[in-house]
């Protein structure tokens, strides 16, 4: 089996970062004017990378779907960004975050990146709030902190329910202002659909202008995705419609190894689905756990008003089973625990897939004041969704796809299995094992974007040869004869279905067979479900339209394409992976119902090698050691 190396450096675990900076090879400044590099994404991870390597003096162009990079789903985040800052005096360390990031994720993440990332993010903070982000503080204006899932320390940095806006548009603004200086160009309303790798290195990407259809090639020097997780493969999910795969699985076409792909995050706190309408799912963050305390009635079928049901007959559960975190368990557990009781018919609302999220107690301790100044724009979203006023009565929620902790294999400078293909924030596999904790996510993006890839790119450029090459290279010109051939073919097809029908089909199947809980049969019956669906969608899919002009069905025939073909390389990871871990839960594998993992014969990285369309991917394994931290049977209680 091939050894991937993950370019650890030497050294104590708190000083390998530090080392590795001074050791790494640097790139003068008048040099840096010579390189071009492409940054395809601007969320939190690719914004702050596109604006710091243009500050550093690289030459950036900065290419996203969106029509503006404001728009980018990190938005979305709502809860909260994590740090080691311990201003609450409370017993945090970058050591307790870094035990906190690998215990949550189940042992399954490298040591050296999940401890860089608390060592990092300490920095994170200092940049935001010099940036302007507006965090909240205490009354004497020290920044406040809230706990989060998966911790007994509060450490997670908030702006109400905004975090990810507001911490979007610092790094939009640092963006913007290298826009202005001439130093990044920005294409908005451009997918990534290819990448042109020549002697062996990634060297630019194949672009369409989603608005003229035009396709292109443009060549640099390197190449950096940070283009997000696949959640939509589930088709309903907490992710933006827009949210695809197809960036990091075109790379993986092209030799990118794909870590872990069958590690899910399914979120215990969102909406529950109304109907069969829906085209996605809504977040509610996790901060609410903070005040709101999860419970369901004691009896099955029991269908009186939730202000009917008196506190004996109310079993609120995750503080029965784990009294030491309670409503702050982590997301893994605290979903697993909700589909438990749902399943005992003892869920509350349309269909019984629902458990109460209630603030009476909070209201009643600090006032609807207080709770509304922490929590008042969640709370308006959800009236707003569900015409039910939770100051009032308990939100209903129910658990759903949010987070891909799987994706592209990076190495701990950040690089995929191709030389000068970089991959940032969800897009890659690094530092979240087998389950991401809270508040979590915005830390890794801007840690990956504003402080490891500065580095470690300028090391890649300070020692590759890269000679000049242009967009009349032949294997520039195969990759963007490749990407027309395809939208012709989808074009052609002229069949009966919708891509949207497809797709839901293909999400029907992921959530039933490869969401919450798993097994060799389902996941076996999955593999040949999806396999037929793909053949089925070569033959009967119809893309209206042509290929040059605005035409949003050929981009979802594309991007559900590519989801099907991952949706099996899912299912096939799952399978392989006979133990339970965080999100990857096998039913077969469990220990009173909780995860059951397989130290001795699991404890790796899965990275999959893609070697022909329509054959099966090729497991390669990176061993994980573990020599700072002991292994231990995860346990919340």
């Amino acid at each position: 089996m091939t050894e991937l190396k993950s370019n650890i450096p030497d050294g104590p675990l708190a000083q390998k970062w530090e080392k590795h900076q001074f050791e790494m090879k640097l790139v003068n400044p008048a040099n840096k004017r010579k390189y071009n590099v492409l940054v395809v994404g601007s969320g939190l991870a690719g914004a702050s990378a596109a604006a710091t390597l243009a500050e550093l003096g690289y030459n950036v162009s900065c290419y996203c779907f969106q029509d503006s990079p404001r728009r980018a789903h990190s938005i979305a985040a709502q809860g909260g960004i994590n740090a080691a800052k311990n201003y609450q005096n409370d017993g945090d360390s970058v050591w307790r975050l870094f035990y906190d990031t690998i215990k949550g994720g189940d042992f399954r993440a490298r040591e050296a990146n999940v401890y860089r990332l608390a060592q990092i993010s300490v920095n994170i903070i200092d940049q935001c709030v010099a940036q302007g982000v507006p965090f909240a503080r205490e009354y004497g204006g020290t920044l406040a902190n809230r706990s989060f899932g998966g911790a007994q320390v509060s450490r997670t940095f908030y702006a109400r329910g905004q975090t990810g806006q507001q911490l979007l548009l610092g790094a939009y603004q640092a963006l913007e202002k290298e826009i202005a200086k001439g130093t990044v160009k920005m294409f908005p309303r451009t997918e990534m659909l290819d990448v042109v790798v020549i002697d062996g290195k990634a060297r630019g990407i194949v672009v369409r202008d989603l608005v003229t259809g035009a396709v292109s090639t443009t060549m640099a020097d390197a190449v950096i995705l940070a283009t997000g997780g696949y959640g939509n493969v589930f088709y309903l999910s907490t992710n933006a419609k827009g949210s695809n795969t197809t960036a990091i699985w075109r790379a993986h076409k092209r030799g990118a190894l794909f870590a872990n792909p069958c590690y899910t995050q399914i979120h215990p706190t969102c909406i529950p689905t109304s109907g069969d309408y829906q085209s996605k799912l809504t977040l509610m963050s996790e901060s609410l756990r903070n005040d709101g305390r999860v419970w369901v009635p004691k009896a099955k079928g029991d269908t009186r008003a939730p202000d009917q049901i008196p506190d004996a007959e109310r079993d609120y559960y995750l503080e029965r089973k784990y009294p030491s975190y309670g409503n702050l368990s982590p997301r893994d557990i605290a979903s697993r625990a909700a589909k438990e009781v749902c399943d005992e018919g003892r869920g509350v609302g349309p269909g019984g897939l629902g458990v109460y999220l209630d603030f009476r107690d909070a209201i009643t301790r600090v006032g609807s004041d207080k709770v509304a100044e922490r929590y008042g724009n969640l709370f308006e979203m959800y009236q707003r969704i569900t015409d039910e006023d939770p100051y009032k009565v308990p939100m209903r929620i129910y658990p759903a796809v949010h987070y891909t902790m799987g994706g592209l294999w990076v190495d701990y400078n950040l690089q995929s299995s191709i030389p000068g293909l970089f991959v940032l924030g969800e897009a890659n596999f690094s530092d979240h094992g087998a389950n991401r904790l809270g508040a979590s996510a915005l830390m890794q993006g801007l840690a990956d974007g504003y402080f490891v890839v500065p580095y470690t790119l300028g090391n890649y450029l300070a020692q590759a040869a890269l000679p000049k090459v242009s967009a009349d290279a032949p294997e520039a010109k195969v990759a963007e004869a490749g990407v027309k051939v395809l939208t012709d073919k989808f074009l052609g097809i002229k069949g009966k279905r919708t891509v949207q029908s497809f797709h839901k089909e293909l999400g029907k199947i992921m959530w039933e067979k490869c969401g919450m809980a798993r097994d060799k049969a389902g996941l076996t019956h999955a593999i040949g479900q999806i396999q037929q669906l793909k053949s089925d969608f070569w033959k009967d899919v119809t893309v209206p339209g042509s290929g040059a002009e605005l035409n949003q069905s050929l981009e979802h025939a594309g991007r559900t394409a590519d989801f099907i073909e991952l949706g099996e390389l899912m299912c096939r990871d799952a399978l392989h992976r006979e133990e339970s871990c965080g999100g990857h839960f096998r039913t077969e594998y469990q220990d009173q119902g909780e995860a059951k993992r397989d130290d001795d014969r699991f404890a790796y990285v899965a990275a999959w090698e893609h070697v022909g369309d329509n054959t099966p991917q090729v497991l390669h394994k990176e061993p994980l050691a573990f020599e700072n931290v002991h292994l231990a049977t995860r346990s919340y209680k």
